[in-house]
């Protein structure tokens, strides 16, 4: 995500032609669109992507759990015999 919001200042700059950055070539300025395809290309074939979603849901889960024992008084409290 880092390289798209990168790519689209510097083809912004470059379209507007301020800085530094109306002198450099079209290469240099949409060299991140083509990182972000790399990146995208690579988190999704090495299961990355849907590994990150798996723990969000997890700890969104557990966090569910947590409050609804809480809201019970079943957290944290000694079993009694």
């Amino acid at each position: 995500m880092y390289f798209l919001g990168i790519g689209l200042v510097l083809l912004l700059l470059k379209y507007l032609e301020v800085g530094p950055v109306a002198a450099w070539s079209w290469l240099v300025v949409l060299a991140p669109f083509g990182l972000a395809v790399a990146w995208w290309a690579w988190a999704d074939s090495t299961g990355y992507t849907k590994r990150k979603a798996m723990e969000r849901e997890n700890a969104r889960k557990q966090e569910r759990i947590d409050k609804n024992r809480k809201a019970l008084g079943t957290l944290g409290s000694k079993k009694r015999r």
